[in-house]
């Protein structure tokens, strides 16, 4: 299996989680949750506020990062057992990202994702623990957007020959999950206008993350992936 291939549609899958429904209008909140800051603190022109908010903000991803990466590393220590049935598992990865593409596409609906699944934290935390705690709760919680996507992506990181390439394809959905929401922490101003321009086209994304999930489901099953590593050459120097 090509490992551009994967990188990108890991890549591509945190930055379509990022632009979710369930995601997107929410990120000026947990920004403002885990800085301690106002909307309107995080909209001025202040430095120190505006330090204080990336900095959060870096200790949030962190948090989603580690429990990202650590359920992707299991889910490949996982499908590493069932190596021996590696055909029978590629059809089964390819069959579960399909099931999620038909959910977010709307073809129709898995009912136990249509509900939020939250942790509630009653102490706003001022500290880097408390925003890496935070962070993991909201890895924890998945809420029915980010979910599709997260599962499909943890099943094609049971699919890989290694844990390490496990972690790092879930390391590529963090970052494309995380990089969008540390330049909001640095532009929440910006961050509205883009915002108020871009809400019409939220189901648009969360179709297209559906038809991204498709295609890699069908090509995982046919076992032709790596069709799509001709045009994701960049991802090569990566490859481990």
């Amino acid at each position: 299996m090509t490992n551009s291939v994967n990188l990108f549609t890991a890549l591509m899958g945190g930055l379509a989680s990022f632009l979710s429904p369930c995601v997107l209008p929410l990120v000026p909140g947990y920004i403002s949750f885990i800085s301690g800051l106002s909307l309107q603190d995080l909209q001025s022109s202040d430095r120190g506020a505006t330090r204080k908010a990336f900095l959060s903000s870096c200790w949030f991803v962190l948090g989603f990062s580690i429990v990202f990466i650590a359920l992707g590393a299991s889910a490949t220590a996982l499908g590493g057992l069932l190596l021996p049935r590696l055909a029978a598992l590629r059809i089964a990865a390819g069959a579960v990202i399909i099931l999620f593409g038909l959910h977010l596409t709307g073809i129709f609906r898995i009912p136990f994702l249509q509900y939020e699944k939250k942790i509630e934290v009653r102490k706003r935390p001022l500290t880097a623990l408390g925003a890496v705690g935070v962070g993991a709760a909201f890895a924890f919680g998945w809420t029915p957007c980010i979910g599709p996507i997260l599962a499909g992506i943890l099943a094609l990181a049971s699919t890989q020959e290694t844990v390490k390439q496990g972690i790092l394809l879930l390391a590529a959905y963090s970052l494309g999950l995380g990089i969008p929401f540390l330049a909001t922490s640095l532009g929440v101003q910006a961050f509205f206008r883009f915002f108020g321009r871009f809400r019409r086209f939220l189901r648009v994304v969360e179709i297209a993350s559906g038809l991204l999930l498709l295609v890699v489901g069908v090509l995982i099953m046919a076992d032709r992936l790596a069709w799509l590593s001709q045009y994701l050459t960049f991802f090569n120097r990566f490859s481990l």
